[in-house]
């Protein structure tokens, strides 16, 4: 591992949570260059939902590419293009009942932020954003802006404005209505918040903590940006694609957004693709007024087609995905009730699931010993006093309960591990 302590950055952050050279991968494995088999629950951190190295979209994938399709296509019509469009009108957009135009961005979550806050503000007029308490949308500088990270927000080197932060749903307590608090300033011309031209919400917080907005909160939510008229944008580039449950994780709550993002597990197969959509009468861009030279990865269109016309023709994935959140479900409670103390509580839903630890030190030493049993598990929130739960969606039973197994055997042992420590309490009381 000499080359990269001596050529790559320190600012990579991964490889020092899971320090192995990795050579190959299948569904929900990695393998070290050892040959040490690893059990992913990261699954590129919500990128690889179906999976390392889908066979279905390996094999489409290397027929396009011996016939020589087109790589890279700017925002060019090609066939995969064509194709990928189709199909994602026909099987995902009108079985739902959605009429959006679809937006190619640059690659990656963030460029697709960027666009759709952009678009906003072009449509309206206004300049200030509304974002939340905990959301995560990219380390880019607009959609830094409206994410609420000090660690990376720190890392910008100018003031990041054009944003107001509001308290997501339970941030200030269970009995707390945020989305009247929102409603109220508002409508208040001396509250000081300038009337937004958007709103960005993510329905599941990820990197925020596993914060599962509830479904009355997201609808109530809609119903203050429709009455103020400001745009509601679905940052759905982590909790989409499956990993709630449904296509798109708003699905059941019975909302209709303006705009959506999303990126991560869009093409399949980890490869870089990002989109936003938005509203017909909100297409309102002039050629060329927002572009960027990777926004047609063709490659990103075979899989992506794959994808949807394999788990999504039909209602099977969806009921797996249920079934298995709720395995998991049920499992992560056994945790919360046998090792918890009362400190421990399980969050998210469908198969984006999480444990607060409450101490981000706990965590933390949970992923490590989870990492030396063979599971790569990441941490997330404010203080990474989170297990975040991202394996696979397409995870067979077996290696699901392999990996809970590990889990629970990390949590037994950190617990015991952290109980024969002695707290400040403690030795002062000894003194």
């Amino acid at each position: 591992m000499k080359i990269f302590d001596e050529l790559e950055s320190e600012v990579r952050s991964y490889a020092r949570a899971f320090p192995r050279v990795f050579n190959r991968a299948c569904g929900e494995y990695l393998y070290d260059e050892d040959g040490t088999e690893f059990l992913d629950f990261l699954a590129g951190a919500g990128t690889l939902n179906y999976g390392h190295n889908n066979p279905l979209f390996k094999q489409v994938l290397l027929e396009y590419i011996e016939a020589d399709g087109i790589t890279h296509g700017l925002d060019l019509h090609t066939i995969a293009k064509q194709k990928f469009l189709e199909t994602f009108q026909a099987k995902i957009l009108r079985p739902r009942g959605l009429d959006y135009q679809v937006q190619f961005t640059g690659p990656t979550g963030t460029n697709a932020v960027e666009a759709a806050l952009k678009l906003a503000r072009n449509i309206t007029g206004r300049h200030n954003i509304i974002s939340f308490t905990n959301g995560f949308h990219g380390v880019t500088l607009g959609a830094l802006a409206a994410t609420g990270n000090s660690h990376h927000r720190g890392a910008a080197g100018i003031n990041l404005g054009g944003v107001t932060r509001m308290p997501y749903d339970g941030y200030l307590g269970d009995g707390f209505d945020t989305t009247a608090y929102l409603d109220k300033v508002l409508s208040d011309a001396s509250s000081g918040v300038d009337k937004p031209a958007a709103a960005i919400v993510e329905t599941v917080q990820g990197e925020g903590g596993i914060n599962a907005a509830s479904f009355e909160w997201l609808r109530s939510l809609q119903e203050v940006c429709r009455r103020h008229e400001v745009l509601l944008i679905i940052d759905d580039i982590q909790a989409g694609c499956g990993r709630t449950g449904t296509f798109f994780s708003f699905e059941p709550v019975g909302i209709q957004p303006d705009i959506v993002t999303m990126s991560k597990s869009l093409s399949g197969y980890g490869l870089p693709m990002a989109v936003v959509l938005m509203k017909s009468e909100l297409d309102l861009w002039k050629p060329g007024e927002h572009n960027g030279t990777f926004r047609g990865n063709n490659h990103a269109f075979i899989t992506a087609t794959a994808a949807i016309n394999h788990y999504w023709s039909d209602s099977k994935f969806t009921k797996s995905i249920v079934s298995k959140g709720q395995v998991i479900t049920d499992r992560l409670n056994h945790f919360v009730a046998k090792y918890g103390d009362g400190n421990f509580n399980a969050k998210g839903r469908g198969m984006f699931q999480g444990i607060n630890c409450v101490s981000g030190e706990l965590a933390s030493d949970i992923s490590l010993r989870a990492f030396k049993k063979g599971l790569m598990i990441e941490t997330s929130g404010a203080d990474d006093q989170v297990i975040k739960l991202l394996c696979p969606l397409t995870i067979s039973d077996e290696a699901l309960g392999k990996g809970l197994d590990m889990i629970e055997e990390s949590i037994s042992e950190s617990c015991e591990h952290f109980r024969k420590i002695p707290s400040e309490k403690d030795f002062f009381q000894a003194a």
